[in-house]
């Protein structure tokens, strides 16, 4: 059931629980619940009833209570996307965004995204934050600035080399305003789309769309950067073919153009004794085709969702910081954040008086950052709430028909029902019995999405088709 190499690790009180849940009597029905949230560490409970009944005849077709479950509760997942705060929850988020990516790429039948979308122009790009300072880092070929070549795993890597002269003010502002700027960014897009195909911008929108799903990623030293899908479609989007003069290398240079013109700028006024500043995007700017199979250098529609579902789920954890918001100062030194993530944050809290606009105080634990890990234009594809009404259509009707109901017409059934809120979480015990119930379901995927692909092989299929995290 769980690892016995663990056992020495876990405290009297937590083993105690542990048997304790394990040996009561609505144990089975308490893992038939946590599997449904799909190993959920942070599940909400909810407490009451539901009814089914006849329109016509008022008969009572179907009834529950949660006063029949293990402590007189039901439990459902926290849907946090988080990998951080709920690595079950996460893992859902995660396919689901492959899903969307994905299905900008390579089409989808049933949300009507047709396969010729492969056709259409697309490029994976990465934008950047400027330098706000020297930073140790792993140059190829050479050891860092401070003389020593890192491993990768090395705890400097990403810190400044000389923190009295990192600007940590523009750092945090910059990641505040990173939002703005990709909004600067999309519109100079058009115009420079525009200006390539000899087009005036309203003449362009009768022609052409651009669409773009994107994530935010955090680098080692606390600066956000953006990796977007951005696509030329037809006029209605997805379904339309672009138009001819539409081609990759004309999207590849108007990015460029776009990422360095002086429009794709966002600025702050002085405050305090803060001067005026211009933010812009770096230099490193990386702009590459997707290719719906790869050679072995080009970057493939698998590949491309793959990242951005992988990153959907984090937030600024790998520099150090928190993934919850923090009260004051003193969470730093009793948390033990590191030097670097600490002044970042410290500098979050310095700042929040003379721009109060901009929210940074809130925001501190994510270094400044106040905007969504993972968005989309309009036309782009699916949506997250499609996909998840999908799931929750599916798991109705798996309901309906457990309780006898699958073959009652929707409209001749009246539900009522009554939910409480009840609590969340888990006790020590139930904690580690939930994470071992989340690595099987893990495990099971793994193990069924590796036999479909070995299936798939065997038969000759030219190119097995990627499977979701989540499969």
């Amino acid at each position: 059931m769980t690892d016995s190499a663990t056992f020495a690790d876990w405290d009297p009180a937590t083993l105690s629980d542990m048997l304790t849940v394990a040996g009561a009597p609505g144990f089975a029905r308490w893992q038939d619940q946590i599997r449904r949230t799909g190993g959920c560490s942070d599940p909400i409970h909810i407490t009451g009833w539901t009814l089914a009944k006849d329109k016509t005849t008022g008969e009572t077709l179907s009834r529950y209570s949660t006063e029949t479950e293990p402590g007189a509760r039901l439990r459902i997942a926290c849907g946090n996307r988080r990998a951080s705060r709920c690595p079950a929850c996460a893992w859902t988020y995660s396919g689901d965004t492959y899903h969307l990516i994905r299905a900008g790429l390579a089409g989808d039948d049933v949300r009507d995204i047709p396969a010729t979308v492969r056709e259409h122009p697309r490029v994976f790009a990465t934008l950047t934050a400027p330098s706000f300072g020297p930073v140790h880092n792993r140059p190829a070929g050479r050891p860092c600035r401070c003389g020593i070549r890192h491993q990768e795993q090395d705890a400097e890597l990403g810190t400044a080399l000389d923190p009295a002269t990192y600007d940590y003010a523009a750092a945090v502002l910059f990641n505040n305003l990173s939002g703005a700027l990709w909004d600067r960014f999309a519109k100079r897009l058009r115009r420079e789309i525009a200006a390539a195909a000899g087009l005036t911008q309203r003449a362009l929108k009768g022609v052409a769309r651009i669409s773009y799903g994107k994530v935010a990623e955090f680098q080692k030293r606390g600066a956000v950067h953006f990796h977007a899908v951005i696509r030329i479609d037809g006029p209605d989007g997805p379904e339309t073919p672009p138009p001819a003069w539409a081609t990759t290398d004309l999207l590849d240079r108007s990015i460029r153009a776009a990422a360095a013109h002086a429009y794709t700028s966002v600025s702050l006024p002085a405050a305090g004794d803060q001067p005026a500043r211009t933010f812009r995007w770096g230099t490193q700017l990386d702009v590459r085709p997707i290719k719906a199979f790869g050679d072995g250098s080009d970057i493939t529609e698998q590949a491309v969702a793959s990242y951005v579902a992988k990153y959907a789920t984090k937030a600024a954890e790998n520099t150090g910081t928190l993934d919850r918001r923090i009260g004051n100062r003193e969470a730093l030194v009793l948390l033990d954040v590191p030097d670097h993530a600490a002044r970042l944050i410290g500098a979050c809290l310095d700042l929040d008086p003379l721009y109060p606009d901009r929210r940074l105080a809130a925001w501190s634990h994510m270094l400044g950052f106040r905007g969504h890990f993972s968005t989309k234009s309009r036309q782009y594809s699916t949506t997250l709430g499609a996909l998840r009404k999908t799931r929750a259509d599916y798991r109705a009707a798996q309901e309906r028909e457990a309780r006898g109901l699958a073959d009652a017409e929707p409209d001749t059934v009246l539900v009522l029902a009554s939910w409480q809120y009840a609590g969340h979480g888990h006790s020590p015990g139930e904690s580690v019995l939930a994470a071992t119930i989340a690595r099987d379901i893990q495990l099971n995927r793994q193990t069924a999405r590796e036999a479909l692909h070995d299936q798939l092989a065997l038969e000759g299929a030219a190119s097995c088709p990627p499977q979701p995290p989540n499969c």
